[in-house]
């Protein structure tokens, strides 16, 4: 089975020559001073007075290329590209949602739909794209990747993001199932098994460089570990949501404080990438207290998450936070105070930590009261700047699509004590300080017993990741402006060894995704049980 093309070829062909032309005119044009694409376009429309699409100008362009009309253009592409940004930092990120299915959570603030897993709303986008396609996981993969390669985006590395309720509570024959579809898509034909579908997708055309779960933290123990690697994980969404057993209680959250830090404490040992989803203006909570709460991510050693979703609380119609609110128990913050907090929070994140969101993308329409600011962060890093104010967190240092040179990159090393480990923390940086790659090495300290003897009394490689437009594997076209492809991650590779052997440790292991063994085969790692594994003695 392959994955299905989505668009009429049609189209391509009969707008051939008028879409060339826009090409041409956009060529003559000089980058970042010329008229912007939209311009052009409004000046060559389709036959129904209509502006052609993104997805058709990309379309066509490989058309053309193909039929020797046009020289590839890595830099032209990318000003065609349909929302560039959304592979800015080297992979392609493809959500698929799972089934409707009950959560054992009784969260005061969580809505509840029948159609859409808990949590979800059904007109959120991720949650639309899921039911259209009957949340069945081939389909959303399959149609995902077609959308970013229509859209000019290479799907060569694919990060493939789980979400809907908590993973773990599903029964394990459907999480099984469903991740063997989703490798299934990727690789573009059925397999029988999920050790097959691994297989496979080591020399996939589509591989997957990471695979994303979100879970409970009072779902997270020795037996979950190992199953989580046999599927595959290598990054876990943990919804810590407070640290404060008292506001846990208050919104019937379900866990303690002391199940968010023994959960972080077993994945840091099992060297998965670590995010924790924390909420703000819950009921009970304060701008004053959820200050100090914040600060307890990075002050209590079992924490320090490596990155955060801060997902202010949404007053939405029909939870049980709406009946408090209507009781008068309930004070949704004002912009203004949203917007301070969240400021003062960013500024207190450490460099080690991306903070991937600062507000949940739910459709205005259904927040009764409080902000809607979907442009949170926007408005956040203006006033900031007003200020003179600056964050350091990962995402707002990265290079992205911004022009490097080798010779300015420094080797930089940040060192900090989790519960039971030394991380480390190593980074390429250009001398504006943005970030241009990064390795996260973890040093064990104190022995965790997770019954996985591939990775005991070894260094632990959690994290490699080199900044830059996605490309496609081996590709150097743009390797004179990018991160990607020049070496990089092979440099962080040997100062991470370097640093492990000289701390006492014979072996390193790499929580590997899948599509990544053959990159740390080719550099002397073996597979042994679901890591990659090398001798540096």
């Amino acid at each position: 089975m392959s994955i299905p093309t989505i668009g009429s070829e049609t189209d391509v062909d009969r707008y051939a020559e008028p879409i060339l032309e826009i090409i041409r005119e956009l060529q003559s044009q000089p980058v970042g001073d010329g008229e912007p694409l939209v311009t052009i376009l409004r000046r060559h429309t389709r036959d129904d007075g209509g502006i052609f699409s993104k997805n058709l100008l990309v379309r066509t362009y490989k058309h053309l290329c193909t039929l020797g009309k046009l020289e590839p253009d890595e830099k032209l592409l990318h000003r065609l590209r349909m929302k560039p940004s959304r592979t800015i930092s080297g992979v392609a990120p493809v959500t698929v949602l799972t089934k409707p299915y009950p959560c054992p959570g009784k969260c005061i603030f969580c809505p509840t739909d029948v159609r859409m897993p808990k949590s979800y709303l059904p007109d959120e986008p991720g949650a639309m794209r899921a039911e259209q396609h009957s949340f069945d996981p081939f389909e959303q993969t399959a149609a995902r990747v077609q959308t970013f390669s229509d859209n000019g985006h290479s799907v060569d590395k694919i990060e493939l993001l789980i979400l809907g309720g908590t993973w773990s509570s599903y029964e394990h024959d459907y999480q099984e199932w469903f991740v063997r579809r989703c490798f299934d898509a990727m690789n573009g034909r059925s397999s029988d098994s999920l050790v097959q579908a691994h297989r496979w997708n080591e020399r996939a055309q589509h591989r997957n460089v990471g695979l994303v779960i979100e879970t409970r933290p009072d779902y997270i123990n020795q037996v979950e570990i190992r199953r989580l690697r046999a599927l595959g994980v290598t990054k876990v969404q943990l919804g810590a949501q407070s640290l404060q057993d008292n506001l846990l209680d208050l919104n019937a959250r379900g866990h303690t404080v002391d199940d968010t830090r023994h959960a972080v404490k077993l994945l840091r040992a099992a060297g998965f990438k670590i995010v924790l989803h924390w909420m703000p203006n819950l009921l009970g909570a304060t701008p004053e207290s959820d200050r100090k709460d914040y600060s307890l991510l990075w002050s209590d050693l079992a924490l320090r998450p490596d990155e955060i979703k801060i997902y202010p609380c949404s007053l939405l119609a029909g939870t049980d936070l709406h009946h408090r609110w209507q009781l008068g128990e309930y004070h949704p913050y004002s912009d203004e105070t949203l917007l301070d907090l969240v400021a003062d929070c960013k500024l207190e994140t450490p460099l080690y930590c991306r903070i991937n969101r600062v507000y949940r993308d739910i459709p205005a329409p259904n927040i009764v009261a409080g902000s809607t600011l979907s442009n949170l962060r926007q408005v956040v890093q203006a006033r900031m700047r007003e200020r003179g104010q600056h964050c350091q967190c990962m995402r707002c240092r990265e290079v992205r699509g911004r022009g490097m040179s080798m010779d300015g990159l420094l080797q930089n090393q940040y060192s900090y004590r989790a519960s039971a480990s030394e991380e480390h923390f190593l980074s390429f940086d250009t001398r504006s300080k943005r970030l241009a790659g990064y390795a996260r090495l973890s040093l064990p300290t104190v022995e965790v017993d997770l019954g996985i003897r591939e990775i005991f009394g070894a260094a632990l490689l959690r994290e490699l990741h080199v900044y830059g437009p996605a490309m496609e594997i081996g590709d150097g076209s743009m390797t004179g402006r990018t991160a990607q492809h020049r070496g990089l991650g092979t440099r962080l590779l040997e100062r991470s060894e370097s640093i492990a052997a000289k701390a006492g440790f014979d072996r390193i292991a790499v929580i590997a995704a899948v599509g990544t063994r053959e990159y740390y085969r080719s550099r002397g790692f073996v597979h042994s049980g679901t890591y990659m594994v090398k001798s540096v003695a």
